[in-house]
């Protein structure tokens, strides 16, 4: 019987045996880790450089961005080697890892969410004891109780899963050591400890989010009662996009974590991964900020201390209004501003050139008429159609 200890790395899920889609994956989730990066990377940078916004909401966001480079930075980076060079193999130590950090990550995320909801809570229905309730101090320790959750939370399910005899080999069904699929190489009799952990998990995890929900009726009930108009769409505009990654994250964490066999496949498994640990870190930063003017106005004003004459220059390009103090006799002082512009049209013809090819690909090449090909055309589609949307 093998068990841990005589195991020495782990198989992860080879997408394709095609060279070609390989290669396609590998520049798929290289533009979703830099999409994560810049923008969870902006909206880091521009609370923390912006007096205005040095509140407990934004306090709770920056740490929120910081989990989800975390989160992204654990999985994606491996799979990416994989694609590259085709190789498959984890060490034991490495799976380890990732096992403990992801969890970590996830659930300190989670925490945060709910302390966020709190928050939301107390800002609408009591602001009058907002100030008392959530100071600095307050807050400080309620990010420090959400870290430090995830971070019991992932060594107990680390080490409990670790331990576990492995008898089933030593290959994992998923594009990272994902703990459902580490259970699966158990011996059919020791996993339900960890399994019977997992349901104490979700069950706690439950509870947090039925404490999510009662906040926001409490805050929608609140909200309804405001006359003016324009204090609904800010209150709705900072809530919603709240209440929609907690959906997202909970009900495919879950369904991921505690669906029965019976209905589970690669391409299931793949696609459910990507929607709770993929999917949230890169969008996160574009919903919170597309309804968030505050946080819109923090980026926008560090794009312009950072890049002035950019800047100014492009506004000078595009023909909008500007101040002039970047310009000598009439011309930018600097030819950046038409760089920027230039480098911008650049990057959308490639973008929009390799998504066609990855779309051409996928419907050309019988061999990729499978579910990752069909679910990879469909996102380079709707890729396409959100950046001709903003980028022109």
């Amino acid at each position: 019987m093998a068990n841990g200890s005589s195991i020495t790395e782990f198989l992860l899920l080879a997408f394709t045996d095609t060279r070609e889609l390989q290669l396609l994956t590998f520049w798929l989730f290289l533009g979703i880790y830099l999409a994560a990066l810049m923008g969870n990377g902006l909206i880091i940078t521009a609370i923390a450089c912006d007096h205005r916004l040095h509140t407990p909401m934004y306090f709770f966001l920056l740490n929120l961005s910081l989990l989800d480079l975390g989160s992204i930075s654990t999985t994606l980076p491996k799979a990416m080697a994989n694609s590259l060079w085709g190789n498959r193999a984890i060490s034991y130590l490495g799976c380890a890892a990732q096992v403990f950090l992801f969890v970590f990550f996830i659930s300190a995320e989670y925490f945060l969410l709910t302390v966020m909801a709190y928050d939301r809570y107390v800002a609408i229905c009591k602001p009058l004891h907002y100030g008392t309730l959530l100071g600095s101090r307050a807050c400080v320790h309620m990010a420090a109780a959400a870290w430090g959750s995830g971070f019991f939370y992932a060594f107990l399910h680390t080490a409990n899963t670790f331990s576990l005899p492995l008898c089933q080999g030593n290959a994992v069904d998923q594009f990272f050591c994902e703990l459902p699929q580490i259970l699966k190489l158990s011996c059919s009799d020791a996993y339900l400890r960890e399994f019977r952990l997992l349901v104490f998990s979700a069950f706690a995890f439950l509870a947090c989010f039925v404490f999510i929900v009662l906040s926001y009726v409490q805050i929608f009930r609140a909200v309804l009662r405001i006359p003016s108009e324009q204090g609904q769409h800010k209150v709705f505009s900072t809530c919603l996009p709240h209440l929609a990654v907690v959906s997202l994250f909970l009900s495919t964490a879950t369904f991921a974590y505690l669906k029965p066999r019976s209905i589970s496949s690669p391409s299931l498994n793949l696609m459910v991964a990507a929607l709770y640990s993929v999917v949230p870190p890169a969008v996160n930063p574009l919903i919170y900020s597309m309804r968030n003017q505050e946080l819109k106005e923090a980026v926008w004003k560090l794009m312009t201390e950072c890049f002035p004459e950019a800047v100014e220059c492009g506004e000078r390009a595009i023909g909008q209004s500007w101040s002039p103090p970047y310009l000598r006799n009439g011309e930018c002082s600097q030819p950046l501003g038409k760089s920027v512009l230039s480098l911008s049209l650049m990057t959308y013809i490639v973008f929009v050139l390799g998504k066609t090819l990855i779309i051409r690909q996928v419907v050309a090449n019988q061999h990729l008429h499978t579910p990752m090909g069909f679910f990879l055309g469909h996102l380079s589609s709707l890729e396409i159609f959100y950046r001709s949307t903003t980028l022109p």
